[in-house]
């Protein structure tokens, strides 16, 4: 197999390798029509010879040459650093080979037949990159650094933000309830070349059955009773974008067999459709749940499994980064009180005490809210360890105690079984003094005012 190159001088250059001429031709000229550069090789040799000649802006190689793999071009780059953007061709429905493709590193992945509407937009997404050079040197006008805190958990998390941002890869974000999941899957959206694009995060365990696959892909008018309209599903509104599937676990086995074909396909049909259309879409999804468990139960597909946790995320626990726990409160305040039109108060030094000897089960979003109530209690300038109302068994607590499971209420979340307690005493109060709100406020030793902001919170008319 030759070399071909055809020279001319616009802004990028493509490296295309492959050892088909009727492919090779093909991915030659639509790319030189797109205005690129477009240099062709046979097999890995005569890749690796061209890599050591010249920069490229993207590199397009299929998987099986006659003298190796495209994995081997693959691994080249990323050996050498050379920062280049690599999509590989795979064979249909070789799946395996695509993942094994995009764990190594690579950006994207083509299947066979090659439909040149995907090879555009691949083309355009891989060529909008910016350099790794100049990621993450924005400071704190970069995406990632709305992650406050200094301690390496973070350092770690804005790091792989940084990364999974330069590829189109599927994601999963791991981690406990509260820690902040959608927020750096939004990141990641955010300083990725999608950007531009919507980002569009779905409650997989908030759609019932019935309606999954309507929610999903959409529907015809006239597709079945009631549909009057045509409507798109989340894939076409995320279509150029990134869908967030969040609780991916609680997708029944269904709608798990129609995700991975999407995912392997890239395509979806509307229900009432006869035709398939061609979708641009990043998945990122989550749980709280372990995953791999619900494998193993017989809950989650393993295929599926493979193809959504080609890179995983893991956020870290609260109780992991407890050095940034006071910077993350300060913060939580300053933007309720500005909220709220009221000062700024401060935390006394033995409430930022109780919040670093605090568990945190509930992880960052537990502190917000714990915050935000003893803001609304707070009758000064500052918080005190009364204001924040933390349980002692959880403090100097990991989360992970027996003690600290029995007492939340036989399996309750820790925020539902205070929200009970403390129902349960107001509207004890509240019936003592024959519901005069402000005796029952003094009965329990609270303000008026705190007693009305509980009241509201609570649902308690």
């Amino acid at each position: 197999m030759g070399i071909t190159k055809r020279d001319s001088s616009p802004a990028h250059s493509v490296l295309v390798v492959d050892d088909e001429a009727d492919i090779r031709e093909l991915l030659e000229l639509t790319l030189m029509r797109m205005g690129l550069n477009v240099t062709a090789a046979g097999n890995v040799k005569q890749a690796l010879e061209q890599l050591q000649k010249q920069k490229f802006d993207l590199c397009l190689t299929d998987m099986r040459l006659p003298d190796g793999e495209g994995l081997q071009v693959v691994e080249h780059i990323h050996q050498h650093n050379l920062d280049i953007p690599i999509a590989v061709i795979t064979a249909y429905g070789s799946t395996e080979n695509a993942v094994r493709a995009l764990k190594l590193g690579a950006f994207d992945y083509l299947a066979k037949p090659i439909a040149l509407e995907q090879l555009r937009t691949l083309v355009k997404s891989a060529l909008a990159l910016e350099p790794a050079t100049t990621q993450g040197k924005a400071g704190d006008s970069s995406a990632s650094s709305r992650f406050l805190g200094n301690s390496p958990s973070l350092a770690s998390v804005r790091e792989m933000i940084d990364k999974l941002a330069r590829s189109n890869a599927p994601v999963y974000v791991s981690g406990e309830s509260g820690s902040g999941k959608e927020r750096a899957a939004r990141m990641i959206h955010e300083k990725s070349t999608r950007s531009a694009k919507a980002f569009v995060p779905v409650n997989c365990g908030a759609i019932p059955e019935n309606l999954m696959e309507s929610e999903f892909f959409g529907y015809k008018k006239g597709a079945f009773t009631g549909a009057d309209q045509e409507r798109e599903g989340f894939f076409q509104a995320a279509n150029g974008g990134t869908l967030f599937l969040d609780e991916v676990a609680d997708l029944p086995l269904m709608m798990q067999v129609k995700l991975l074909r999407v995912i392997q396909e890239k395509k979806v049909r509307k229900l009432g459709s006869p035709n398939e259309e061609s979708i641009d879409v990043r998945i990122i999804s989550a749980t709280h749940q372990n995953l791999a468990d619900c494998v193993t139960a017989g809950r989650f597909r393993q295929d599926l499994y493979y193809r959504l946790n080609v890179i995983e995320l893991r956020m870290p626990p609260l109780r992991e980064m407890r050095e940034d726990i006071p910077l993350i409160a300060r913060h939580v305040l300053a933007r309720t009180a500005e909220q709220l039109g009221m000062a700024q108060p401060t935390l006394t030094r033995e409430a930022e005490a109780a919040l670093l000897q605090y568990g945190f089960p509930g992880n960052v979003r537990e502190l917000e809210n714990i915050l935000e109530r003893a803001l609304a209690l707070s009758d000064g300038g500052q918080i005190t360890p009364t204001d924040l109302q933390l349980t002692p068994v959880a403090n100097g607590g990991d989360g992970d105690s027996d003690e600290a499971v029995e007492f939340s209420g036989e399996g309750q979340p820790l925020q539902d079984y205070l929200d009970r307690l403390e129902r349960e005493a107001i509207v004890s109060a509240l019936e003592k003094t024959r519901f005069n709100r402000t005796a029952a406020a003094k009965l329990l030793g609270i303000t008026f005012r705190s007693m009305r902001y509980r009241m509201e919170r609570l649902g308690i008319e």
